[in-house]
């Protein structure tokens, strides 16, 4: 008995170190485990290239699907410094806008999509296959200035959306010339063979959509389109007042779906498949995830149209009521109160999609004033003749 108390004390012991250890190992676990939780996506930057490959009046639609997009990342944190903005950007002054510096992306004209701080980068002529080549690529000019380059880099995601003309592999660029999905598939691989990008996300709007996808071959690349090869991508939202359709049936749907979104929001990629069904898109949307390593179910839509933000912890105890009643004094409260919304702050999309329409002041039509004439002098004619004319002149 005397021999066999030192071998149950040694398993105690070792049974006592065992679960010291594994406590341990838990407490080092825990928040290295959150850590990797909270940076699941593997980036650390995100960046936007949002591109109008239309020009012309009648293709009013598609810069407001592009400014409509613009909206929605800059309301979710990324900044002017992070997007690239290709727009030919011939609608706001057009000589037939019924109201100069303005482009609506709804009917009831309540959302101004142009704004008052839109930062263009490439406009009109500008907007070109090789320029949008050349920014993917980073292949510029040493003289570009930077607000005109794709300054990513093996941490980036980024979002490219395009919208305009296209037809079965193929997407035309101001009706002059064309990009192929070969050529685009060609500049996504240099794109990750020069480390340009950690994940890209991929969205067209155009007729066909889905064959600009159906040749991409480099990892980490989700794709969606508005339609199937062979399907058109219809407009939306028509306007008498304009005289145009004010946007595509996809980016539509995929805008009202973004106003819900917010920075913490937990909304994934599933979600944003399932926005625009045949319904109501009445061509069929389609995407593409065999080259993307994560589930979509588990990629946040803020992965990509939000914007990480930097943040640096510490164990310090701030007092922040001195700062904030100093920078209350420098402003009158009028002034707090009485300050503008800001471009990003504007009504919810969502809200005016079910509002009334505001009633307008009638105006009787200029064919309408004229027959009115023809019928008065037709009656007068048929009562008095000819002949008494010369007491009307």
């Amino acid at each position: 008995m005397a021999a066999a108390v030192p071998g149950a004390s040694w398993a105690r012991t070792a049974a006592a170190l065992l679960l010291l250890c594994c406590c341990w190992a838990a407490l080092a676990g825990g928040p290295q485990d959150q850590a990797e939780q909270f940076f699941r996506s593997g980036h650390t930057n995100n960046w936007a290239v949002l591109v109008c490959t239309s020009r012309f009046w009648f293709n009013y639609r598609h810069v407001a699907n592009t400014l409509s997009v613009y909206r929605s990342v800059k309301r979710l944190g990324i900044p002017d410094s992070h997007i690239v903005l290709m727009l030919a950007d011939d609608m706001a002054c057009n000589p037939r806008n019924p109201k100069p510096a303005t482009v609506f992306s709804h009917k009831n004209m309540e959302l101004n999509v142009y704004g008052d701080d839109v930062e263009v980068d490439y406009r009109s002529y500008e907007v070109t296959v090789e320029n949008f080549l050349r920014v993917l690529t980073g292949r510029i000019p040493p003289s570009t200035p930077r607000s005109k380059r794709l300054l990513s880099d093996d941490r980036s995601n980024i979002l490219i959306y395009m919208t305009g003309h296209g037809g079965n592999g193929f997407l035309k660029f101001q009706d002059s010339e064309e990009i192929t999905n070969v050529e685009l598939a060609d500049a996504f691989e240099q794109m990750w063979q020069k480390r340009r990008y950690n994940e890209l996300l991929f969205i067209i709007d155009t007729c066909q959509g889905a064959s600009m996808y159906e040749r991409f071959y480099s990892p980490n690349i989700m794709a969606l389109a508005s339609s199937q090869v062979g399907e058109d991508s219809l407009s939306h939202q028509p306007d008498l007042g304009i005289g145009v359709h004010l946007m595509d049936r996809y980016t539509f749907y995929v805008l009202e779906f973004l106003e819900e979104i917010h920075p913490a929001s937990q909304t994934n990629m599933n979600d944003l498949f399932q926005v625009c069904p045949k319904s109501l898109c009445v061509s069929t949307p389609g995407h593409r995830t065999d080259l993307f390593q994560r589930d979509p179910q588990k990629v946040l839509i803020t992965d990509f149209f939000g914007s990480v933000r930097k943040v640096e912890i510490t164990t310090e105890t701030l007092s922040l009521d001195r700062d904030v009643a100093g920078f209350e004094s420098k402003f009158p409260e009028e002034e707090l109160a009485t300050e503008p919304l800001k471009y990003a702050e504007q009504l919810p999309v969502a809200q005016i999609i079910h509002q009334k329409p505001k009633q307008k002041d009638w105006h009787p039509p200029g064919g309408f004033i004229l027959g009115l004439w023809a019928l008065i002098i037709m009656v007068f004619f048929k009562t008095y003749g000819i002949k008494h004319m010369k007491h009307v002149f």
